[in-house]
This record gives structure tokens, sequence and C-alpha cells, in this order.
């Protein structure tokens, strides 16, 4: 008798499990689905390369090769350390932050790549919606596909947010501090690089003292991705 009911219980498992995996199949599905016609609706009311073509007229638009190689190691080191090297999108971020959003309770981490945050600034809004993150990811695969990682990066640090009404990197070196992204030293370099992350927070004229919080993250994860000497580091306080 009680090798039946352990049986009936198993079976009655199983058949829990194969309803719940269904029902979690349809619902991505459907959010799948919605996140596709998100991203096909988007390139239907301007065509990729008629956006990127509209962000390289903005004022301020400065080309790759005109930007310290310091500024461009930052952004990398910060935002994306892996990005040379994944397709738009970084599987072991997205794993990492999707572990670090279940145990705090919260969606503080997204997981983006430069890719990813490139379609949204271009297509999306901030909404954090699921469906919002599909089209993006959809995007990103267009990006990759059309565009090399200098275009996709030169893309990337011209559309940007920094504060003060300031978009792209070209805006953000004259706004703060009134010369071209081309002349800015390491510590403008590293300073603008950790801004776009909370540009409400980090702006420089706003809130300095968190502006330079923000601009000792960004020497850490450059120290931690090799892109400071030894010397560098000691001199900044790292060692």
């Amino acid at each position: 008798m009680q090798h039946k009911q352990r049986h009936g219980v198993g079976w009655a498992l199983l058949i829990l499990v194969l309803l719940v995996t269904l029902v979690g199949a349809v619902w991505v599905g459907r959010l799948t689905t919605k996140g596709y016609q998100l991203y096909r609706q988007a390139l239907a009311q301007m065509p990729l390369p008629q956006k990127v073509a509209q962000l390289q007229q903005e004022e301020g638009y400065t080309p790759l090769e005109q930007l310290p190689q310091t500024y461009l190691d930052a952004v990398i080191a910060v935002e994306d350390k892996r990005f040379y090297i994944h397709q738009g999108i970084d599987l072991i971020a997205l794993v990492r932050a999707l572990l670090y959003n279940i145990k705090s309770g919260s969606y503080d981490q997204g997981g983006s790549t430069i890719t990813q945050q490139l379609a949204k600034t271009m297509y999306f809004t901030q909404e954090k919606l699921v469906e919002r993150k599909i089209a993006e990811v959809f995007m990103s695969w267009d990006l990759e596909q059309n565009y090399s990682k200098e275009e996709i990066l030169e893309l990337y640090v011209n559309s940007i947010y920094f504060g003060e009404g300031y978009y792209g990197i070209g805006q953000a070196a004259q706004g703060y501090y009134g010369i071209d992204p081309g002349q800015m030293d390491f510590d403008q370099c590293t300073m603008m690089a950790g801004v776009p992350n909370a540009p409400s927070v980090y702006a420089p004229t706003e809130n300095p003292e968190l502006a330079r919080q923000r601009q000792r993250q960004v020497w850490r994860r450059m120290k931690q991705c090799g892109y400071l000497t030894q010397s560098q580091a000691q001199r900044l306080g790292l060692e």
C-alpha cells in the first residue's frame, strides 16, 4: 500500500514539474514574441543605417581615432571588459547579474554589454521590462552583424548621457572642461568614463565627491583589466 502511495506521489510530482515547465515555456515564448515585435517596430520607424547616420550628424560627434586611448580603455574596463570577445551578449555577466538580483530581491544589475546599451540608447526606453530587454538583444545582434567593434564603441561613446544636458563625449568634454575630447588628460578621461553609470549622481559639477569615488572605481577596474601599470597603480594609491 505504501509503495503504491509513493508511486502515486512520484507521478503527481512529475506531472507538476511538466506543467510548470510548460507554463514557463509558454511565458518565455510570449515575452520573446513581444520583444521581437518591439524590435521590428523600432526598425520600421527608422532603419538601423538611418539611425546611425542621424547619430553621426549630432553636434560634438567625435571619431574614435580622435579620442584618447586612456578614455577608451577606461570605458571598456568599467562597462564591458569582454567587449571585444562577445557577440553582443555577455552570458557570464547576465548570469552574474541574475544571481545578484535574485539574492538582493531587486533589479539593480542588468548585465548589459556596450552593444546592448547602445541599442537601448538608440531605440528603446529606460523601462525595466523583460520584453524591452529581449528587443534590445535582437537589436544588439543586428549591430554586431552590421558594424565593427570599433564602430559600435564609437557610436556608444557619442550617444550616452553624461548629465547636465550633455550627450556624447564631445559635448561632455566641452561642457565640463571646455576642451575637445582628444585633449583630455588621464584624470579627465577616467572621470568621464565613470559618469554615464549614473549621470545625476556622478556629474562632477553636481557631486564632486561622489564623482571622485566613482573615478576610483574606474581606476580599480582598469587595474584589474591590465590597463594600468604597477607604477600607475601605486601613484593612484591602488597598491
